[in-house]
């Protein structure tokens, strides 16, 4: 049976689906599609792009994810468009949110998820690949309730979430399928923070910039998250090798001079990301 595509009918591949901004050495990535913002193969492909450019811009140093409106970060995947597809068409675009994430993971560059309104299902497993997660105050819910779907969290939910709050709640968290408040999320570990409603954003950008130059030296932010985010699952020999190979190469950098320097003349550091 051919793959099929997009469901019929629809002009999807012409629509603007992420909007993608810089500010101050912050770039934001806007998951477009209201109400709920439910992610389709066409959006993750200019999520996609969206994390590359962002990646290769050498004047972006965090990455901030959240959606279009005050009601949904994302409620997932697009139910009409899994209902309309093959299966074959189901794996290839679960494997291509798979890499997606994995990028977004490994981009080494601080992300921080903007939880702006319900984060469900599939919103939920792109919140878990942020490095940091932010919720606006009670905004709504957050959960993987795919199992009432039949099915279960297929874009890294099963991996990401077990290893946020451990396997046996986990577990238990989507076996139930039940969502919960951002304060229940943030005692299980998988919110860092939850931020007042008014000023959301510009709280949130605020927060970001901090990691900039000249606050923060990016490299070490990057070299920090690059250390964990590899060595995590990997023996502790190796995992200590990667740390030791970021560690060398920011020995080698102006900004670790700087930092030095600053701590030795006792004056603020003025970081500039080289």
């Amino acid at each position: 049976m051919a793959t099929t595509m997009q469901p019929s009918g629809t002009s999807e591949s012409t629509k603007k689906l992420i909007n993608y901004r810089t500010d101050g050495g912050v770039a934001v990535i806007e998951m477009f599609d209201p109400p709920a913002n439910t992610y389709t193969y066409e959006m993750n492909r200019q999520m996609d792009e969206a994390i590359l450019k962002a990646r290769m811009d050498n004047d972006v140093y965090v990455i901030v994810l959240t959606g279009s409106g005050e009601k949904f970060f994302s409620a997932g995947a697009n139910i009409m468009m899994l209902a309309s597809v093959d299966p074959t068409f189901k794996y290839y675009f679960c494997l291509h949110a798979n890499e997606m994430l994995l990028r977004l993971e490994h981009t080494p560059k601080l992300v921080i998820a903007a939880i702006n309104g319900h984060c469900v299902g599939g919103g939920l497993e792109i919140a878990m690949a942020a490095d940091i997660r932010i919720a606006r105050k009670e905004a709504g819910k957050i959960g993987l309730p795919e199992v009432n779907l039949g099915v279960l969290p297929g874009t890294g939910g099963t991996q990401r979430l077990s290893r946020l709050v451990g396997k046996s709640k986990a577990i238990e968290l989507m076996v139930t399928g039940n969502t919960f408040s951002f304060e229940e999320a943030q005692e299980l570990g998988i919110i860092n923070d939850i931020y007042e409603k008014d000023g959301f954003m510009e709280n949130i950008m605020e927060y970001a910039k901090q990691f900039c130059p000249p606050n923060k030296a990016a490299k070490a932010v990057g070299g920090i998250k690059r250390a964990v985010q590899t060595g995590w699952e990997i023996p502790m020999e190796s995992a200590l090798a990667v740390e030791r190979e970021n560690q060398q190469l920011l020995f080698q950098s102006e900004d670790a001079k700087e930092g030095l320097a600053a701590y030795v003349e006792k004056r603020p550091a003025n970081f500039k990301a080289k």
